[in-house]
């Protein structure tokens, strides 16, 4: 049977759950802070066009950043050379384009999503690019044309806008929801959606991958 604590021990116990309950999350700048002064400056990989960044996004659902990576070499390869591949895979067969990527999962259900993205931006465009993104108003309404498009969730509009388009943009995929809800930086049961909306808006614009306070590799 469980034995009861000492009341000096049962006080101190109360006393430090309090405290641990009291204690406030750390703020998005100290977080920061701490891992720039663990990690130092992240190196700024190279900016990809946005198109590539949102086929290769795509790629990356359910999948590692290898495996992502080998797909999208492998869908160029079969469809290319250079950009030409964005014609080609809106203009193949689906299963064409699943074989080709089928080295990063769920090959079907990418292969639906990254056809119909590019062929929803020649529509839009009259040519397979994003670009004109650049044009629109704001970032909410480049949000809304990339997430139109089946298979575009949040996450993935986000590492569009700010890989590779330098926008203050926060995308959180299930790595980072499960970090930053045990830093207590968002609520417990807080949706990845509803995540992203409130990392968006509490990280300072120049804390973002900003030439600012990365060091670019090229």
């Amino acid at each position: 049977l469980p034995t009861r604590l000492p009341l000096s021990s049962r006080r101190r116990r109360e006393s430090d759950e309090h405290q641990a309950e009291a204690a406030p999350a750390p703020t998005v700048a100290a977080a920061l802070d701490a891992l720039l002064r663990f990690y130092g400056a992240p190196a700024r990989r190279e900016r990809r066009d946005p198109v590539d960044e949102l086929v290769l996004t795509i790629l990356s659902q359910n999948t590692t950043d290898v495996n992502s990576g080998r797909a999208f070499e492998s869908l160029v390869r079969t469809f290319g050379p250079g950009v030409q591949w964005r014609e080609a895979v809106a203009g193949a067969d689906e299963r064409d384009v699943a074989t080709a990527i089928r080295c990063g999962g769920l090959a079907d259900q990418k292969a639906r999503s990254i056809r119909g993205a590019l062929r929803r931006l020649r529509e839009l465009y009259g040519s397979i690019t994003l670009a004109p993104l650049a044009a629109l108003p704001d970032d909410a309404a480049r949000v809304k044309v990339l997430t139109e498009m089946h298979g575009v969730g949040p996450k993935t509009a986000a590492c569009v806008l700010l890989f590779s388009m330098d926008r203050p943009a926060f995308p959180v995929d299930t790595h980072v929801h499960r970090v930053i809800t045990r830093l207590g930086l968002i609520p417990e049961g807080c949706s990845r959606e509803r995540a992203q909306e409130l990392m968006s808006a509490m990280v300072p614009d120049e804390r973002y991958l900003s030439k600012s306070w990365c060091e670019t590799t090229n």
